[in-house]
């Protein structure tokens, strides 16, 4: 057995058997023209099957809240009929996939959606700029919910989870990291609230815990992911106390009995610190996903030592579509061009050469 022969052992994450412990990661790619999933996304999604889980880039829940312009939704009866293709394309190869949904939060900007304003925990504005319609502008100060709209909210993700059933996916991964909406209520720096919703860090988890709720009540809660990032400073975002933070989450998680969860172990930007990783392994007693930064070779020794069950890696399949045969092949891996990661159309999208091109 070769040192990278564990991560080619299937594993079971709650109610989905995968093949390998390869997963492409969620990663943003903005090719759903007016938010409506299409042919050339079943096409990219379906090159990359052969990962023992592919989970989708971030899917709007509620309408009027892009961050991005071209990123695809999951609240309306067109964009249902148009995940099918997707998830059918993946199916069709052998391949398992999940849709993560997501609600941007203070990181929509009105210029993206017809004028609305941005909502969060608080109406604290994202310190930074975002590509619009109208060229590079500032983030706006957004509007704190109400009670109630964060109610009509967690029934948006329940409503997103049944829709991405319906749509054939085999499950969902709740998006709680990167400084979008559930990231804004969880970590202290955005979250500046005096009811039940802010404070003390079991009542910043509340939307969280709501949303799992909802969502695992709806599909089943072995076939619900969650993404968290207790390090990332990406969109303004910082925590007091992130290592007390993943302890807490990770605890409190075991109840809920997910299929994974899914831990980003560093900061974009180097700016916070800490071993994440081993207080998530050491309180949470389900399948613990890893990602950030992994090679192939310290993957397989994660796994191996028993420091997680599955690692995403997300620029890796992204250029190399074939990335589990690479690995095992010994094969050289193609670069990612990442001035069309977020561009239109085919290039930088469905034409990474296969190894046996």
């Amino acid at each position: 057995m070769s040192n990278l022969d564990v991560l080619f052992t299937p594993v079971s994450l709650g109610d989905v058997e995968i093949a390998n412990r390869f997963v492409m990661a969620p990663l943003t790619r903005c090719r759903a023209i007016d938010h409506l999933p299409n042919a050339l996304m079943a096409e990219y999604y379906s090159q990359r099957a052969s990962a023992g889980l592919v989970i989708t880039e971030c899917t709007m829940v509620t309408e009027a809240t892009s961050a991005f312009g071209n990123d695809p939704g999951v609240y309306s009866a067109e964009q249902v009929e148009g995940w099918k293709q997707t998830a059918a394309a993946v199916h069709a190869k052998g391949g398992k996939i999940f849709m993560q949904i997501w609600h941007a939060g203070r990181a929509a900007h009105p210029l993206l959606n017809g004028g609305k304003e941005a909502v969060s925990a608080s109406a604290i504005a994202i310190e930074d700029e975002v590509h619009t319609p109208e060229g590079k502008k500032p983030y706006t100060v957004p509007r704190a919910l109400t009670k109630d709209e964060i109610a009509s909210i967690v029934q948006d993700f329940r409503r997103a989870a049944a829709n991405a059933i319906s749509a054939g996916f085999d499950g969902i991964e709740v998006h709680g990291a990167n400084g979008y909406l559930i990231d804004q209520f969880l970590r202290d720096k955005a979250n500046q609230r005096t009811d039940e919703y802010g404070g003390p860090l079991e009542n910043r988890a509340r939307l969280l815990f709501e949303v799992l709720e909802a969502v695992t009540a709806e599909i089943g809660s072995r076939r619900v992911g969650l993404r968290l990032s207790p390090l990332n400073s990406f969109n303004s975002m910082a925590d007091s106390d992130p290592m007390g933070w993943m302890q807490y989450l990770a605890t409190e998680l075991n109840r809920f009995d997910l299929a994974y969860l899914h831990v980003m172990r560093a900061d974009f930007f180097g700016i916070q610190s800490g071993d994440v990783l081993t207080v998530a392994r050491e309180y949470y007693n389900g399948q613990l996903m890893v990602n950030m930064g992994y090679s192939p070779e310290e993957a397989a020794a994660t796994v191996a030592a028993t420091k997680a069950d599955v690692v995403a890696f997300g620029t890796g399949l992204l250029a190399n579509p074939d990335l589990p045969e690479r690995v095992k092949a010994g094969a050289e891996l193609n670069t990612p061009n990442p001035d069309t990661f977020y561009s239109s159309g085919v290039e930088g999208y469905t034409d990474y050469p296969f190894m046996n091109a």
